[in-house]
C-alpha cells in the first residue's frame, strides 16, 4: 500500500511488536533515515507515520534542513552486543544514586565516630544493626525511588529492616545514635513501660520511614546448605519502592539509613540505590511530609523497647497543622510481630485510626501471598504437612518481601491543632513471648 505524506512517496508496512500491532509508512526518498519511535528503527528509509494498535498515530508535519553537524563518529566507537546496548540505553535515561554497597549489617560492639556529618560516608551505630550516610539529591522534578538488594552474611532467620531518613528538626534519633536513648524523649504505657522516641512533639521528630521490608530465611548464605530438588534458591532478594512523596521539595542533601534487627556477628549484606527519574513536565509542586510516629525499634540492639504497649494502652499524640499546607494524607505502615502460635504475627488483628475522635482507618492488616516467595528462604523450617515456615500468611508482611503503606486521604484536615489516636487489638502475652507492631506515619501533603 503507498501514501503520499509531505510530498513523499511512503509504503507501508506492519507488523506485531510485544502484543501490540503496528503500522509504519516509511519513504526511501531521503537521505537521512529514522524513526520516531525506537520500536523500529530502519536501515533504509523514513519513517513519516507510525500507528499502534490503531489508536495511537505520530504523523510528520514538516522536514526541515538543518546547519548543525550531525555527524556521528562511528570508526572510533565501541562495538556492543544488542541486549548491552538497550541496558545502556534504559540507564542513560535516569540518575542512579549509589548509597551503600554491600554493607554489613550485624550485631558487634562498634565504636561511634565523633565526627558524624560528612557527605557519602558511611556510618554505623547500635551495636551494628543501623548503617546511616548523607547524601545530595537531584533537585530537579521526578519520581524516587529506592531500590534495596539484600543477602544473609550468616543469620538465617526473617528480620524487620527499614530504610529510613533522620529530619534535620531538632532532636532526632541521630542524638541517641551518637549519646544513647536517654537522649529521647518516651512515653510510658499503663503498665509503666518506657517507649523511647517514638510519637513526634515540638522538639522531636522520629526517623521517617521510607521503606519496610522483611529479610528472608537466609537467602545466599544457605543456598548450598539445604539443596533440595526442583527449588533454585534466589541469589539475593531486591526490593523495590516509589518513595517520591516522601523526598521533600526544600532538601538538597539527606540522611539515609538501614535497619535490620539481627543479633548475628555475619548478620546480612545490602545494597541501595536512589534512583531519580527525571519528569520535567510535572507541576511545580512543593512536598511537604511530617514524621508523626514510628515504634520501629531501630535501636532494638541498644535497649529501645519494642512496640508491644497497644495491648494494654493506645499511641495518642497532639500535632499541629500549618497554614502554608494542604491536600494531606496519612501514609501508615503496620506489621504485628512476636507470640508463639497464637502471637500477633499469625493471627489477624483489626488497627485503627481515630482522628479528633472520627474514624479515619479500621482495617485487619494481612498477607496470606507468603508462598510466592518461598524460594528467597533456603533456611525455611520445613513442616510435617508440607508447608514451609515462609509460606504462613502474616499481619501484614512475608520474609523476603516489602510492606507497602496504607494511603489515607485527609484532603479536608484543616490547619490548627489535631489530635490521633491509633488502636490495634493486640493479643496477650504468651509465656515470655510477647506480640508487638511495627507502626509508622507520616503525614504528607503539599505546600500552598
Amino acid at each position: 500500500m503507498k501514501d503520499t505524506i509531505l510530498g513523499y512517496i511512503c509504503t507501508k508496512y506492519n507488523y506485531d511488536l510485544f502484543s501490540n500491532r503496528i503500522e509504519v509508512w516509511v519513504t526511501n526518498s531521503t537521505t537521512f533515515k529514522g524513526c520516531p519511535s525506537i520500536s523500529f528503527v530502519p536501515t533504509d528509509g523514513l519513517v513519516l507515520k507510525y500507528v499502534q494498535n490503531g489508536n495511537r498515530t505520530i504523523v510528520a508535519k514538516k522536514i526541515e534542513d538543518t546547519k548543525e553537524n550531525t555527524s556521528y563518529d562511528v570508526e572510533n566507537q565501541n562495538i556492543v552486543d544488542n541486549p548491552t546496548f538497550l541496558a545502556a540505553q534504559i540507564n542513560s535515561r535516569y540518575t542512579t544514586i549509589p548509597i551503600f554497597q554491600k554493607e554489613q549489617i550485624n550485631f558487634e560492639k562498634i565504636t561511634i565516630s565523633n565526627q558524624t556529618d560528612s557527605i557519602n560516608k558511611t556510618y554505623r551505630f547500635s551495636n551494628g544493626n543501623i548503617i546511616l550516610k548523607k547524601i545530595n539529591i537531584p533537585k530537579e522534578k521526578g519520581n524516587y525511588f529506592l531500590k534495596l538488594r539484600e543477602w544473609s552474611n550468616g543469620d538465617a532467620y526473617d528480620r524487620v529492616g527499614s530504610v529510613f531518613t533522620i529530619p534535620n528538626k531538632g532532636t532526632s534519633m541521630m542524638d541517641a545514635f551518637k549519646n544513647g536513648l536517654d537522649k529521647l524523649p518516651f512515653i510510658v504505657d499503663n503498665n509503666s513501660e518506657k517507649y523511647q522516641g517514638v510519637i513526634a512533639n515540638e522538639n522531636y521528630v522520629p526517623a521517617m520511614e521510607l521503606m519496610r521490608f522483611f529479610t528472608p530465611f537466609g537467602v545466599s548464605h544457605f543456598n548450598n546448605k539445604r539443596i533440595i530438588a526442583g527449588y533454585q534458591w534466589s541469589d539475593s532478594v531486591i526490593y523495590k519502592q516509589d518513595v517520591t512523596d516522601l523526598i521533600t521539595s526544600d532538601e538538597s542533601e539527606m540522611w539515609i539509613g538501614v535497619f535490620i534487627g539481627n543479633y548475628d556477628k555475619g548478620g546480612h549484606k545490602v545494597s541501595l540505590d536512589l534512583q531519580f527519574y527525571p519528569e520535567p513536565e510535572l507541576p511545580n509542586t512543593q512536598k511537604w511530609a511530617l514524621p508523626m510516629f514510628n515504634t520501629v525499634n531501630i535501636m532494638e540492639a541498644s535497649g529501645q523497647n519494642y512496640g508491644k504497649l497497644f495491648q494494654n494502652d493506645t499511641l495518642e499524640m497532639n500535632f499541629t497543622i500549618p497554614d502554608s499546607v494542604s491536600n494531606l494524607e496519612l501514609i501508615f505502615t503496620t506489621t504485628g510481630h512476636g507470640g508463639w502460635e497464637n502471637g500477633d504475627e499469625f493471627v489477624p488483628k483489626e488497627n485503627q485510626i481515630i482522628l479528633d475522635n472520627q474514624p479515619i482507618f479500621q482495617h485487619t492488616p494481612w498477607r496470606s501471598d507468603c508462598g510466592t516467595y518461598r524460594l528467597h528462604n533456603p533456611a525455611s523450617g520445613n513442616f510435617p504437612n508440607g508447608m514451609s515456615s515462609s509460606d504462613y500468611s502474616r499481619s501484614n508482611w512475608c520474609p523476603g518481601a516489602l510492606t507497602p503503606p496504607f494511603r489515607i486521604p485527609l484532603k479536608n484536615l484543616k490547619a490548627g491543632n489535631h489530635h490521633l489516636k491509633v488502636i490495634i487489638d493486640q493479643g496477650k502475652n504468651e509465656g515470655s513471648s510477647f506480640s508487638h507492631w511495627c507502626i509508622s506515619g507520616v503525614l504528607i501533603g503539599n505546600k500552598k
